[in-house]
């Protein structure tokens, strides 16, 4: 990559969360104009303030953000700028079609202060063509300006994993695209300067889009074969986890454990291939396996755990259960679309006494799940009855090393 002179460059990032966040503060790290932005201003103020509700960001980390960049909920603040990387959500609706509001917004947003010869990246999780098909009309009819003559467009698709300590932003290989060969050149010259691991230059935005949706679905597909087979080797009596041991000793075997699949990745991202699939008239049979399997995990939990009780004689009117863990993966406060509380719920329905416990729990989902009459709790539990394993917390192992009641762990065959 050649060098690039900095000053050329007044760089915004459009959306403060789990991804926009680690990005900022690597290019004001790196010396670059940096203009923070997000919808919400109490959003700014938590991080004027160095609070980052999410863990993600140390303090040291926000100090830096806020003494080397401007952070700003008013879209004026970021008119002058020239980069503009858009790191927004991408749900699913109700009916697991793809949401692209909060894109098609933030590209108005964006579309409403951009001047001539800006780069509006997109780094959101969609499927191929979204970028250059829809939210580059939505650029243009809100600018006036020309696409790929007076504009253009990046796509470098996220690829931080919540709660991961280990491979942070700048050790993960950057794929980068363009909507043509000078913006590529801006681009990969911008993250290549951010990105110790360096850069993957993909040959077009249709590519790098569908590589990252790629990489989750492929992690669904496969978590999706090991919950499976771990519903086989249950009723055939036969430890997974031991079957997993034994397997994994050959080199070229992955291993994955079976599991509850939630987070704002994994499990919302096939459903934006498979949408698009269909739209193409082609049928993503695996794809949709997969997803009806690992969705439908948390139901055979279920099953499978009042079958233990009637196996160990547990009377479920009268015994109190703790959940262990609520949040969608281990040591991670992130609880997007966390499985675990579709699983508390159907409980509660069944008339069972539960409670939660959780050492990453917000007091804010604390309120929450007071609106189901669920009691949650940060601080170790005592005087537990019955232990429900569903995430495996450090905290939650060293909990279970010192405790010797009776334990429902759905990933293994033999309960205490």
């Amino acid at each position: 990559m050649s060098h690039i002179n900095k000053k050329d460059y007044k760089v915004s990032i459009v959306g403060l969360g789990y991804v926009g966040l680690p990005l900022a503060v690597r290019f004001s790290l790196k010396g670059f104009d940096t203009t923070c932005f997000d919808i919400s201003e109490k959003r700014i103020l938590e991080l004027l303030n160095y609070e980052d509700i999410n863990n993600d960001i140390s303090y040291d980390s926000l100090s830096i953000l806020n003494k080397n960049s401007k952070l700003t909920s008013e879209v004026t603040d970021i008119k002058d700028c020239n980069i503009f990387i858009i790191t927004v959500p991408t749900p699913i609706n109700e009916d697991k079609t793809p949401d692209l509001n909060p894109l098609k917004i933030s590209s108005e947003l964006v579309g409403s202060v951009m001047k001539k010869d800006s780069i509006i990246i997109y780094e959101s999780t969609v499927y191929p063509g979204v970028t250059d098909e829809i939210c580059a009309p939505i650029l243009e009819k809100k600018s006036q300006l020309k696409f790929n003559k007076e504009f253009s467009t990046g796509y470098s698709p996220e690829r931080i994993v919540p709660g991961d300590k280990v491979n942070t932003i700048e050790k993960i290989k950057k794929v980068v695209s363009a909507s043509n060969e000078d913006a590529l050149k801006i681009v990969s010259n911008i993250y290549a300067s951010i990105i110790d691991a360096g850069i993957h230059i993909a040959p077009s935005i249709k590519v790098a889009e569908a590589a990252k949706v790629t990489e989750n679905i492929q992690r669904d597909v496969n978590i999706a074969l090991m919950n499976e087979m771990h519903q086989l080797y249950t009723s055939l009596n036969i430890s997974t986890l031991d079957v997993i041991d034994a397997a994994s000793t050959k080199w070229n075997f992955m291993k994955l454990t079976p599991g509850l699949v939630g987070g704002h990745c994994i499990s919302i991202d096939p459903y934006y291939l498979m949408h698009k699939s269909e739209i193409s008239g082609y049928t993503p049979n695996i794809m949709r396996s997969a997803r009806k399997i690992n969705d439908e995990m948390g139901a055979w939990i279920l099953n499978n755990f009042i079958e233990f009780t009637k196996s160990a004689s547990i009377d479920l009117k009268s015994i109190e259960i703790t959940i262990l863990g609520y949040t969608f993966k281990e040591n991670c406060s992130d609880i997007r679309n966390t499985k675990v509380h579709d699983l508390a719920i159907a409980m509660k329905e069944q008339g069972f006494n539960i409670k939660i416990w959780d050492p990453f729990l917000e007091k804010a989902t604390i309120s929450y799940l007071k609106k189901y009459q669920i009691k949650s709790f940060i601080n170790m539990p005592k005087n537990v009855e019955l232990a429900f394993v569903c995430v495996y917390h450090d905290e939650v192992k060293n909990f279970l090393k010192n405790y010797d009641g009776t334990v429902y762990d759905f990933r293994k065959l033999d309960q205490k």
